[in-house]
């Protein structure tokens, strides 16, 4: 669908959000957006009320623009833009709320990643701070359009690396606060499920996710829109961790990030030949563990006299073949700890949503293609139907942070336009460690226990309470 030759974004006066908290930490942490009515209502009060609410801020943006109809169905003409630096992938896209992608830039550090053989945060901060103009930039550029042309600006705020995320905040509130655009801050987790609806269109509520990256493992049940119950998580190490640091110890090539290495590695390797242990083979639950796994990987390298010094190119015949048999094996029960939990989600689930037809995988490690050929045949078992977005939208991209941001938007929740210039003194609404739902309660986890230091709530909570709170 061409764009129009003018686009007006929707002049909306919300009143602030639960979705991006301003630098003041206002009182209530759960407090709702909602649409003002048409004209009729005071613009003027309702700027005095927003005042008071920040009154503790060093700065407020008297500059909003006035209020209009709220958002409809039919009205509901978008354009987002999405930034996504939560890790190590710089990103930036440009959306529509019909789903057309306008733009895709990402920016990889592969390069520091085979460096460092992962992610050091300092370097991982520096290296979005020199690209994250140019991205954005970029982004615009390739969607023909400016950031005047713009509704509203989506930014990662959580999880993820606090240095790395501060980067993509500060440049979404300087886009936002130079042109006036309400902004949506965005759960990464949650995106990374949500894309799904963006290709997937007929995609609807109640559905399961599996969320699975270097970061996170995640199993989830998305009831509705902000209303998400966790059936399983990471009690140690993500899968995709443990792929990265096979990878290292294997002397693969980094550069394309260990995933990709280890599954190709695999292909030409016995998957049986090593007997790994399953995970948490005697906790019914659906929770994962890969710190124990890594640690059968290390020493299977050693009694091989595997030397990672000596990259996969240079290695003899008979080493690459015992580097194989080892990716191969490790990689068969890595994912067979996946299957296992997925089978037991899904019992739990359709107890509770007897309606589920659809299984999500996303994520990083859903761009493996072994691992979706495991899970899919878990899924057809239970008669439901795989979804998995293309790879380019598995792994870290700001389409599925821009298109987040339009599910958010569409029902109000967003904040307004940050100043134009942030104070010296900000402090920035970050949130590294950020539950996506509540744990199910039948699901609670035998093992040692989880990590459980939290700076927030998770987004589910905070949302249902907002809801309760309305009138």
């Amino acid at each position: 669908m061409a764009l129009s030759s003018t686009f007006s974004r929707l002049n909306l006066l919300p009143k602030p959000s639960l979705i991006f908290l301003r630098s003041w930490k206002p009182l209530l942490l759960n407090r709702s957006s909602k649409l003002l009515p048409p004209a009729s209502t005071s613009s003027s009060s309702s700027l005095s009320s927003f005042s008071a609410y920040c009154s503790s801020s060093t700065s407020t943006n008297s500059t909003s623009p006035a209020p209009k109809s709220p958002i409809t169905e039919a009205q509901d003409d978008l354009i987002v833009l999405g930034i996504e630096t939560s890790c190590d992938d710089t990103a930036a896209a440009v959306v529509r709320s019909n789903g057309q992608i306008l733009s895709q830039v990402v920016s990889s550090q592969a390069d520091l990643l085979a460096l460092y053989g992962g992610v050091a945060p300092k370097m991982a901060e520096e290296a979005h701070s020199q690209v994250i103009d140019q991205v954005v930039q970029q982004a615009l550029d390739k969607a023909n359009l400016s950031a005047s042309d713009l509704s509203a600006v989506a930014v990662t705020i959580g999880p993820g690396l606090s240095l790395c995320l501060r980067v993509g905040v500060q440049k979404a509130r300087k886009v936002a606060g130079s042109f006036n655009l309400p902004m949506v801050g965005v759960h990464h987790m949650e995106a990374h499920a949500l894309v799904a609806r963006l290709t997937e269109r007929d995609l609807q509520f109640p559905f399961m996710a599996l969320l699975i990256s270097g970061g996170h493992n995640l199993l989830i049940l998305a009831r509705d829109l902000g209303h998400y119950i966790q059936l399983g998580t990471s009690i140690d190490d993500a899968i995709g961790e443990a792929y990265d640091k096979t990878a290292k110890w294997l002397g693969l090539d980094m550069r394309r990030s260990g995933g990709p290495a280890v599954e190709e590695l695999a292909r030409e390797g016995d998957a049986h030949a090593i007997k790994f242990s399953t995970p948490m083979k005697q906790h019914k639950d659906c929770n994962f563990s890969y710190a124990g796994l890594k640690t059968q990987v290390k020493l299977a390298i050693r009694s091989k006299n595997v030397n990672a010094v000596i990259p996969i190119s240079s290695a003899s015949s008979e080493d690459r073949r015992s580097r194989a048999d080892i990716a191969a094996s490790f990689q068969r029960v890595a994912v067979l700890h996946l299957e296992e939990r997925c089978q037991r989600a899904i019992e739990w689930a359709l107890k509770i949503e007897p309606s589920i037809k659809h299984l999500v995988v996303s994520g990083g490690v859903a761009s493996n293609q072994y691992v979706r050929a495991q899970l899919d045949q878990v899924v057809k078992k239970n008669n439901l139907h795989l979804v998995c977005p293309p790879p380019s939208l598995c792994t870290d991209n700001g389409v599925m942070v821009a298109w987040t941001g339009i599910e958010h938007f569409r029902v109000g929740r967003f904040d307004p336009a940050p100043p134009a210039e942030d104070p010296e003194d900000v402090v920035y609404d970050l949130r590294p460690r950020w539950p996506l739902g509540e744990e199910y309660a039948e699901g609670r986890s035998e093992a040692r226990s989880l990590r459980t230091a939290r700076i927030h709530p998770s987004l589910t909570s905070i949302i249902q309470a907002s809801l309760q709170q309305q009138p």
